[in-house]
């Protein structure tokens, strides 16, 4: 057996968790593009569609009837509301991709992590915090896109979504975003080395014991 073949490997599911403006969405575009070895699992939603977001790309955009049948019919590794919308995992298109040694990316909640440990034990999970509930607030603001009750209604969930932090394998500060970036993508590697997602390094060690002069 070739050392190259030693070392395939099943994918990761590889969850990021933040209360909205922490961070997590920065940090994955960041990672997506010093990492061509991880792909972004594109959610489904029933959320309307944002300007300049891109169908199949940013989310599959979907009706409440839709995403109902997908619902029902099994489509969804997990799914949860989130600020009175519903937002899924496709799995066939994640399955697919782990299936042929390709790392999957999630931004996901910590409700929906929940779920997918259930289905998935081996996934890893980082939860990414803010610095204080302060700056968290003044990052909100500075987006200018939601009104100030929006931003109560985010602050009011971070807490609870923060509260959570203990169930997850990995908890980073994001003070600086590429700083948070390189802990981040860090972590992936190390997760991508660990023997026990070698499928075939035991074959291997096994041939190369067997192989060596007496």
């Amino acid at each position: 057996m070739e050392i190259a073949s030693a070392f395939q490997r099943r994918g990761l599911l590889f969850v990021l968790s933040s209360p909205s403006g922490a961070g997590k969405s920065t940090i994955a575009r960041m990672i997506l593009e010093a990492d061509d070895g991880i792909a972004m699992s594109v959610s489904a939603t029933t959320r309307p569609k944002r300007p300049g977001e891109v169908e199949g790309v940013d989310y599959h955009f979907v009706t409440d009837a839709e995403f109902d049948r997908m619902r029902e019919t099994g489509a969804f590794l997990e799914w949860a509301h989130v600020f009175g919308y519903r937002y899924g995992t496709l799995r066939n298109e994640v399955i697919k991709a782990i299936e042929n040694g390709r790392d999957v990316l999630l931004d996901i909640d910590w409700q929906g992590t929940q779920q997918l440990k259930q289905v998935d034990p081996d996934i890893v999970r980082v939860f990414i915090l803010p610095p204080s509930m302060t700056e968290l607030e003044r990052r909100l603001k500075s987006r200018g896109t939601d009104s100030e009750e929006v931003i109560a209604n985010r602050m009011s969930r971070a807490t609870a979504e923060i509260s959570h932090w203990a169930e997850y394998d990995y908890v980073l500060i994001n003070n600086n975003a590429e700083k948070c970036r390189e802990l981040v993508h860090n972590i992936l590697k190390a997760e991508r080395l660990k023997a026990t997602r070698r499928v075939f390094l035991h074959d291997f060690v096994r041939e190369l014991i067997a192989g060596r002069p007496a």
